[in-house]
């Protein structure tokens, strides 16, 4: 496997907190901070029925996410000092009118800008306008087979052609362009998807694009979706394989630390949210994802319809939030989720806050996508 300098700067399977030092060393001091990423959706509708889909979980009151509620977020995440956002949480946001519009609101006012998305109904025909603004594009895909694509996405096989074309499209302009944007695809496999790993890795390749991750399965504390983690042993050498796709232009990774966790933590308390907070496509504001559900209300903060960003991140129901999932009173090993967006970060911090690790200067460059935690 020959991977170049430029790709060992994508980091896949960890976090990059260490390049935000000052605002680590400002939360061991109990300043409150404003996060560094925001993750968020513009809408919770999606026409996929993904067989692995966590936002099935996530039902919590509807609010209307118009155009000036998104722009007054963005507004003012720019403003108390957010540096990126990326649009992947748990709503497909390209469903939402406002989509074009909002990448560019939050570029012009300094944010880095990301997408993940099913493909569908992003338009090829807005690509050019939107790829300059974005530092990634992320099509999420589980299968290369048409037939597969369809079973586990709970859609049309025509969706998969449509999708392959807006990929094939959105590389080609990036290389004919000069576009900087990364662009990826991502797999969140479940142990009965494993018949699909190599094709998507040798699809990838064919498509051009950078790197395909292979990503775990999250569950709930109930383990409503089944989740099998031991299983994922039985695909080591399979993922291994697949990571023998790269080439000095491709890059596939296996999210490692996660898939071989067993869905098991290390840490009870919950310290990553400050740093990565998320909004449902509702305009809920929660800690995190695996808390969107109405029956977790106990710990929404407030929703961005009612409230503006800037407001509810100064208010004390946010700061009562945060501190009540960092106090003893929560224990994330079995009050929330596994293996959530905040997982890396939260280990990291545990080890910080214990003394096992220690918060130094990082040496070299950078690495790529520095602002998305």
């Amino acid at each position: 496997m020959t991977v170049t300098p430029a790709q060992d700067r994508i980091i896949l399977d960890g976090h990059k907190l260490q390049w935000h030092k000052e605002r680590v060393e400002a939360w061991l001091r109990g300043e409150r901070i404003a996060p560094i990423t925001i993750d968020c959706s513009l809408t919770r509708a999606c026409g996929y029925k993904c067989v692995y889909c966590y936002g099935q979980l996530q039902a919590n009151d509807e609010k209307r996410m118009t155009k000036e509620v998104i722009f007054r977020f963005l507004d003012d995440a720019a403003e108390i000092g957010v540096k990126a956002i990326s649009f992947v949480s748990d709503g497909e946001s390209t469903c939402s009118p406002h989509l074009y519009d909002a990448v560019l609101r939050g570029r012009s006012n300094g944010l880095d800008m990301a997408l993940g998305t099913n493909g569908f109904l992003l338009k090829d025909e807005r690509l050019d306008e939107i790829l300059p603004a974005l530092t990634y594009l992320r099509f999420n895909i589980s299968a290369a087979e048409p037939s597969r694509y369809a079973g586990i996405h709970g859609c049309p096989e025509s969706a998969y052609h449509k999708v392959l074309g807006t990929i094939r499209k959105a590389v080609e302009l990036k290389k004919s362009r000069g576009h900087e944007v990364t662009i990826g695809l991502q797999m969140v496999l479940l142990p009965e998807f494993a018949d699909q790993i190599l094709p998507l890795s040798k699809l990838g390749k064919e498509l051009g694009v950078d790197y395909l991750v292979i990503k775990h399965c999250s569950d709930d504390e109930n383990s409503s979706l089944g989740v099998d983690y031991s299983k994922y042993n039985d695909m080591v050498d399979l993922l291994k394989e697949a990571e023998t796709y790269s080439d000095a232009d491709y890059l596939v990774r296996a999210k490692w630390s996660k898939i071989l966790s067993g869905g098991a933590r290390c840490y009870t308390q919950c310290f990553g949210p400050p740093f990565i907070m998320q909004l449902s496509g509702s305009g809920l504001v929660a800690p995190c994802g695996m808390l969107f559900n109405t029956k977790y209300s106990k710990y929404h903060i407030g929703n961005i319809a009612d409230t503006s960003f800037k407001e509810l991140w100064k208010g004390e129901r946010y700061w009562e939030v945060i501190n009540l999932i960092a106090s003893e009173k929560f224990n994330a090993k079995n009050m929330c989720g596994s293996l959530c967006l905040q997982h890396k970060v939260n280990e990291f911090l545990w080890e910080l806050k214990h003394g096992r690790v220690t918060l130094e200067a990082p040496q070299g460059l950078p690495p790529m996508h520095c602002n998305f935690i």
